[in-house]
């Protein structure tokens, strides 16, 4: 097949299979990252910066592929995350930058874009090394241009980049002596060979974005999007000492300028350099992105401050991480340092979403053994996931998002582990206790998984909450601070009190068959009113079980599991 024009539809596929890609081989990406810290996330901020400019590039959409390029762009530079996250989102700039007056891109247009990426990331790094990411890009593009040069086929371009930075990865042990000591290629170039494999297989036609192209025997299950990571073996940072650690923390932000000071980008990196090493200023119109390893953070953050507004701020403790990543090998070992051994991993780790005390007991009760703070209005992070389950000491680690709006980001944690990992896309706590009460043991990972993901269907979610505005829906008038029922979701009853809410709702969701109701106040609740709420159904349906527990969550009156 020879493309002669990338279209908007074409290039945008490209990108998005590329991220993808990425996306399904972060954790091999993080188990390479030795330089130039050995903290372990050159996958994870990888794809955490791909995906803010995916998200961006979603949003996109028309028939001009040079917008689209620079969607992408400026997502990236606006969730560009560490070292590798930042060069990545200058080498998509340069890109989109070389392309922005195309509607349509030529191959030669494609292998210049290549081109000005490079010459946009090594202009971002103050003091380039080669054998990293830059260098496979630099090697990459070279062999785009050659290509170009005989051939106007834009497949074969992108594959000409795609072995040029094959090769150059396998050569960064010889330009980098930590990565020969280390016996690794470069984390970060392996990245991006992960992205331009994903460009080729797009244009070669045998690409599908997302989950579906996970292979995986769950195919044959029938179970509802069961997503597994693809996890490594070995960490390389297990090879280095957490003490060569110069420089502890990594710094992040983004200055907002304001005019106060005058800001010259040559002046602004110069100073700041005296703060730490790894520095990286990128800026774009009143916006700058700065990276740098400090030990002073503090410092960096105050010197930002004097040119505007702050925004986006991340440190973190670099020393911290490897030292977490050494005692976790040593823990997955089998054996302390004296060579005794260890207690083993549990089978399966479960991480749940919830807010409220009392329902995190009831879910760690259950066997959750992480609750992450969470749910409706209050998203946990990928890596506030992530960070969970990695407390976990398990062979598997299981999700329980518990909120439609958090099956997303657990689905992309999963790729951010180094363990096989599986979302059961619950959508609210009853369908969570569900899932736990199904959950076995000593089943294996796919059994635990198709039990526990039917068991969602099996149980009815009510919830009683307020209303924040007027509104008319069908045949109810909804007022401002009005109490409202839900019945899986949907508004079926209102009333001006959470008991009078709660009652309208049970009885449009109670049904003969139905045998236990389970109720979860919330913190604005107390015990004599939801003893009320017990007492007039027990009247009202004496063949029911009701069990009532303080949730203890926020929001939400009232939460009920109808079985």
């Amino acid at each position: 097949m020879i493309i002669k024009e990338l279209t908007a539809k074409e290039l945008t596929h490209m990108l998005l299979t590329g991220a993808s890609n990425l996306s399904r081989h972060a954790a091999r990406v993080d188990a390479l990252n030795v330089f130039p810290v050995p903290d372990g996330d050159t996958g994870t901020n990888m794809n955490l910066t791909m995906n803010s400019g995916v998200a961006e590039l979603k949003r996109q959409s028309g028939e001009h592929a040079g917008r689209a390029a620079q969607s992408l762009s400026k997502g990236l530079l606006m969730g560009a995350r560490g070292n590798s996250g930042v060069i990545l989102s200058q080498l998509f700039r340069g890109f989109a930058k070389a392309i922005a007056e195309e509607e349509k891109v030529t191959a030669e247009k494609l292998a210049h874009a290549f081109t000005q990426g490079v010459s946009m990331a090594y202009d971002a790094v103050m003091k380039p090394v080669e054998g990293t990411i830059l260098t496979v890009a630099k090697d990459a593009a070279a062999g785009a241009v050659r290509v170009s040069k005989r051939s106007h086929d834009a497949v074969e371009i992108v594959k000409a980049a795609l072995d040029a930075a094959e090769e150059s990865l396998a050569r960064t042990p010889d330009l980098l002596p930590v990565l020969k000591e280390v016996g690794v290629v470069d984390s970060g170039g392996q990245g991006l060979v992960y992205i331009y494999q994903g460009f080729y297989q797009a244009l070669q036609g045998d690409a599908v974005i997302g989950d579906e192209d996970i292979s995986y025997e769950s195919n044959l299950t029938g179970i509802e999007s069961p997503l597994i990571n693809e996890f490594s073996e070995e960490r390389a940072q297990i090879h280095l000492k957490t003490e060569d650690i110069h420089y502890g923390y990594c710094t992040e932000f983004l200055v907002k300028l304001d005019g106060r000071n005058e800001f010259k980008q040559g002046d602004f990196r110069e100073k700041i350099s005296h703060f730490g090493d790894s520095l990286l200023v990128v800026s774009d119109d009143d916006l700058v992105k700065v990276h740098i390893h400090s030990e002073q953070p503090g410092d960096v953050l105050s010197f930002g401050q004097r040119y505007g507004e702050l925004t986006g701020i991340k440190i973190e403790n670099m020393r911290e991480q490897h030292s977490h990543i050494i005692s976790e090998e040593m823990e997955w070992s089998g054996v302390t340092e004296k060579g005794t051994p260890r207690k083993p991993k549990q089978p399966f780790g479960v991480v749940a979403v919830a807010m409220g005390e009392g329902i995190s007991d009831i879910l760690k009760s259950l066997g959750v053994d992480e609750v992450v703070s969470g749910g409706q209005s209050m998203n946990p992070s990928t890596e506030d996931l992530v960070n969970a389950a990695r407390r976990i000491k398990a062979e598997h680690i299981l999700f329980l998002p518990n909120n439609k709006n958090v099956i997303m980001a657990a689905e992309q944690a999963i790729q951010l582990l180094d363990v096989p990992s599986f979302v059961i896309p619950s959508r609210s706590i009853p369908q969570g206790m569900s899932a736990m009460l199904a959950f076995q043991m000593g089943a294996d990972a796919l059994t635990n998984t198709r039990v526990m993901t039917d068991a969602l269907s099996r149980v009815k979610t009510g919830q009683v909450t307020f209303a924040v505005r007027d509104t008319k829906l069908e045949q109810l008038e909804i007022k401002e601070g009005d109490y409202l029922g839900l019945s899986n979701g949907e508004i079926v009853a209102t009333g001006l009190s959470p008991l009078e809410a709660a009652k309208q709702l049970l009885s449009a969701m109670i049904e003969k068959s139905d045998e236990i109701i389970t109720i979860l106040y919330g913190e604005e609740i107390n015990r004599e009113q939801a003893d009320e709420l017990t007492e007039h159904l027990q009247s009202s349906y004496p063949d029911l079980e009701v069990e009532i527990h303080a949730g203890g969550q926020p929001l939400y009156s009232f939460i009920f599991s109808i079985e």
